[in-house]
């Protein structure tokens, strides 16, 4: 049996992958070379998961990995190229993201709610100007996206007694933590009563541009708006519509359409926007835990073993339902 060969794009540092010496070949690619390489690789590892090379260098009808893990929860930048492969199978880091993503939308909730800002702005104007913040307790939320990552949301916010209605692709009662959870279809009807709209949905066809100006008129003047799933999510000149005319009081995004955002960019300076750099899942030691995961996962595959965060290539994201094998 010939080595197996595991081919890494690489982003900066490298994943420690010290375990698979003896075990496997690992060689590395750059955007310029993958294209070349992937037809002898077994696996590929995209740890330079921001990029778009993957689907551009996928091969047609040729020879290709049989596996290939992204250490991301978002997996659109392999899709729909990667979907026509079946022997191909999709693995994601579903589960390392989750808790970090959801202490930072708190931060957001929170920071938004008493004003933080403004605080240190008149601190570093040195004036002393009393005001009024909004209690959090007893407050409504959204969350759009009912997977690991939406459900730790709902879960934290839940403990600072918010109000959550779970937003996913199919309606289901009788859910242990949040009672139901809402179809997609219902989301335009919760938005009024939302003081605080979290969007963290898989990017697919059908959610792209869904917050869209229709959607933010339906948000009351003191909502807020928060996207830590992907830019697409958001068409971005009517969100800033929407809060240069004050119909939602503000919005926080960590993902844009275009990324790094440009210094040009008209959203650097919206009132009553944060911007962040793509980083709310991004904790000190991140990438160990996603290395460890491809790992771990490495051996299941070795030992012929169903792998773990299975990609369903239809839906675009991770079911639940049982994991799939390689052979």
């Amino acid at each position: 049996m010939s080595e197996t060969c595991v081919l890494v794009l690489d982003a900066e540092p490298l994943p420690r992958l010290d375990r698979l010496a003896g075990r496997a070949r690992v060689v590395h690619a750059d955007e310029k070379t993958l294209a070349g390489q992937l037809p002898e690789a077994d696996v590929l590892l995209v740890w330079d998961f921001l990029s778009d090379a993957v689907r551009d260098a996928w091969p047609g009808d040729g020879p290709r990995p049989r596996w290939v893990h992204t250490p991301s929860a978002g997996v659109d930048r392999l899709l729909p190229e990667l979907a026509d492969g079946r022997e191909t199978v999709i693995t994601n880091a579903r589960g390392v993201f989750d808790r970090p993503i959801a202490e930072y939308v708190l931060g957001l909730v929170l920071a938004m709610a008493k004003d933080f800002r403004g605080t240190w702005e008149l601190q570093r104007q040195r004036r002393w100007r009393h005001r009024e913040t909004f209690r959090v307790g007893g407050s409504r939320a959204t969350v759009v996206g009912s997977g690991p990552i939406g459900r730790e949301i709902g879960r934290a916010l839940l403990a600072l007694g918010v109000k959550v209605d779970l937003v996913g692709r199919t309606a289901r009662d009788g859910d242990p933590e949040f009672g139901r959870v809402h179809s997609t279809d219902a989301l335009p009807g919760l938005l009024g009563d939302s003081d605080w709209v979290v969007c963290v949905a898989p990017l697919t066809q059908e959610s792209t541009g869904m917050f869209d100006a229709e959607m933010f008129a339906r948000m009351k003047p003191e909502a807020h708006f928060v996207n830590v799933g992907r830019g697409a999510h958001v068409v971005e000149d009517d969100l800033v519509d929407a809060l240069l005319r004050h119909r939602i009081r503000g919005a926080a995004l960590d993902v844009f359409a275009e990324e790094p955002l440009p210094a040009d960019s008209r959203l650097w300076d919206v009132p009553g926007l944060l911007v962040s750099p793509h980083m709310s899942g991004d904790t000190i030691g991140w990438r160990n835990d996603l290395a460890e995961q491809f790992l771990d996962n490495f051996d299941r595959w070795e030992a012929g073993e169903p792998l773990l965060n299975v990609v369903d290539k239809d839906l675009g994201y991770v079911p639940s339902a049982p994991a799939a094998r390689t052979d």
